[in-house]
């Protein structure tokens, strides 16, 4: 019975968001209003504490929105002053193949932008590129939500997996674990099955261009293009998982993506593994479906001939310094998370427990991206109304993921953060002791302790999925992990199961859900302009989602299998 009421929020969020179409920025702040009710009727939490929770949780959000402005003001910033055009023309020239086209641009090229940006700029940028070399705008959709699923672990400056460890962190600590070596395992073990689902999902990304779109309507015109496919995804995944397990995950996507975008270009060019007919989109008028067209105009990239090294040179800053601030060698870090650049907020509302600690220096959204775009103003010669244009859109575009992070994180700390006596040994006589958690009677562990119930050992199968359904109502794997990490751990812990892996499952999860989440379908369907195809996009992309979820989650259930846990001092 408690399992039900705790799980009452959530359970309105979905119903909220799916079924009455709300947005995050709406449905979760009425969702953490219900999370209050319960935590003082129920769980007897005082109104003051509920309070101090909730100020907590606003708190630690805008670490997570300060990564997502600095991303998103560099990209505005990089449209605006004309380098994203720059950038564009790379690909115009490269080949005809549009499925080769598809892998270079849809999944690549977007790779790292959604290092480099993400919250929905990957498809939002690459799907006008597809468009202008061709392609049916709602295949350049189709393929590039399908696409934007791989890079999104560890996402746009490593935000996804940095959330969903932080929101463990406490938990890794009352058990022994040290959070630091906690975010780093978690990005190795996050990337490593989800590279090895990216081999098929490059492969199944063509297949559904030539299966769904192409004038034979079969999969055998996506055959030539597997060599390349495979080449794609090889080289991608040395500097993925390289990059991983040595550097942390801020620039794992990054530089990975990019890195292989100018070996895969060159080798393009060079004709290597390249299939000997070229497939196109010429002459669809004859076979094509009216509705894969635009149905209004769509705005292109302001070109003012920038050079592509001008073009580039902002991120290849930003690389420069999340390279010097981010490997140890350098010694830079301990400089960067000092006492001096430490904004400390202790005993919220009188309880010394609640505080709030923010290394300012060391959020990537500060430094290096805040201060690059601002750098970049200048480099670029831009006008005050371009910058102002940039810093407007990027407000803009920030204000709903801030109102959905906000109520959400607050939300999570009140479920981790609850306590009762009475309703623990409730909990207790239902079988689970309990004695590994740091919060035996919280509102999430209550629920933990029902899915533990329920699944046990077989857990790590459904675990992809909770990360699946957090993303597809969020619109958002920052905000899925925000909600379903804690539970992902507490579950973990109950079932004896590696937490790093099962969280792994939740962060890879939240990124195919990407593939299907209302807000990044809007989103494409607005800039490429085919308003009206949301539901024909969520059905041609399910069943790729659930292909990767059954993937990663076969890998790891192969891992546990093996004996493989990468902090059995969290299991005693």
């Amino acid at each position: 019975m408690y399992a039900m009421i705790a799980a009452l929020p959530i359970i309105l969020t979905i119903v909220f968001m799916v079924g009455f179409n709300w947005p995050a920025k709406r449905a979760l702040p009425v969702s953490w209003a219900v999370a209050c009710v319960i935590a003082g009727f129920v769980w007897k939490m005082g109104i003051l504490e509920i309070s101090a929770q909730t100020i907590a949780g606003f708190l630690s959000a805008l670490e997570t929105l300060s990564i997502i402005f600095g991303a998103i003001l560099l990209m505005n910033v990089l449209k605006q002053s004309g380098a994203m055009a720059s950038i564009n023309r790379i690909f115009s020239n490269i080949t005809r193949d549009a499925r080769i086209q598809a892998v270079l641009v849809g999944y690549v090229f977007a790779g790292f932008i959604e290092g480099a940006a993400g919250f929905g700029t990957p498809a939002a940028l690459a799907a006008p590129i597809l468009i202008s070399l061709g392609f049916p705008p709602l295949a350049a959709a189709a393929v590039c939500l399908i696409y934007n699923s791989t890079p999104v672990v560890p996402g746009p400056v490593g935000v996804p997996t940095l959330t969903a460890s932080s929101t463990v962190a406490s938990a890794v600590e009352h058990l022994g674990g040290d959070p630091e070596t906690f975010t780093a395992l978690l990005t190795k073990w996050s990337c490593i099955p989800h590279m090895i689902g990216g081999f098929f999902i490059i492969i199944i990304g063509v297949c559904v261009l030539t299966k769904v779109f192409g004038k034979n309507k079969s999969f055998k015109d996506a055959l030539p293009a597997i060599p390349f496919c495979l080449f794609s995804g090889a080289v991608i995944a040395v500097f993925y998982i390289t990059m991983a397990i040595f550097t942390g995950p801020e620039l794992t996507s990054m530089v990975a993506f990019l890195a292989s975008l100018a070996i895969l270009v060159f080798s393009a060019k060079k004709g290597f593994l390249m299939p000997k007919d070229t497939w196109t989109f010429d002459g669809m008028e004859s076979w094509g479906d009216p509705s894969w067209m635009s149905t209004q105009q769509v705005a292109n990239a302001k070109d003012k001939g920038m050079s592509p090294f001008k073009a580039w040179l902002p991120y290849v800053i930003i690389g420069i310094i999340l390279v010097l601030s981010r490997v140890d060698v350098f010694g830079l870090k301990p400089i960067l998370t000092s006492e001096p650049f430490i904004l400390h907020v202790r005993n919220i509302l009188g309880f010394e427990n609640i505080n709030w600690n923010f290394k300012y220096l060391w959020n990537p959204g500060i430094m290096p991206f805040m201060l690059i775009a601002i750098v970049t103003i200048f480099l670029h010669r831009m006008t005050k109304s371009e910058a102002a244009a940039a810093v407007k859109d990027s407000f803009k575009q920030v204000s709903g993921a801030a109102i959905a992070l906000l109520f959400g994180v607050a939300m999570v700390n009140l479920y981790r953060f609850t306590s009762n006596a009475e309703i623990g040994k409730a909990i207790a006589a239902a079988g689970f002791e309990g004695e590994f958690t740091f919060s035996n009677s919280s509102m999430l562990y209550t629920m933990a302790t029902a899915l533990a119930n329920i699944f046990k050992g077989a857990y790590f199968i459904i675990a992809p999925i909770i990360g699946v359904l957090g993303a597809f109502m969020s619109g958002s794997c920052t905000v899925s992990n925000t909600l379903f990490s804690s539970l992902q751990f507490e579950t973990a812990t109950l079932v004896a199961l590696p937490q790093v892996l099962i969280v792994a499952l939740q962060n890879m999860g939240g990124a195919i859900g990407n593939m299907i989440c209302v807000n990044n379908i809007v989103s494409v369907c607005a800039t490429t302009g085919t308003n009206g195809n949301e539901g024909k996009l969520i059905r041609t992309n399910i069943l790729p989602a659930l292909i990767y979820c059954v993937i990663v989650a076969a890998v790891v259930g192969i891992f546990i299998a093996l004996g493989i846990n990468p902090m059995p001092e969290l299991l005693h």
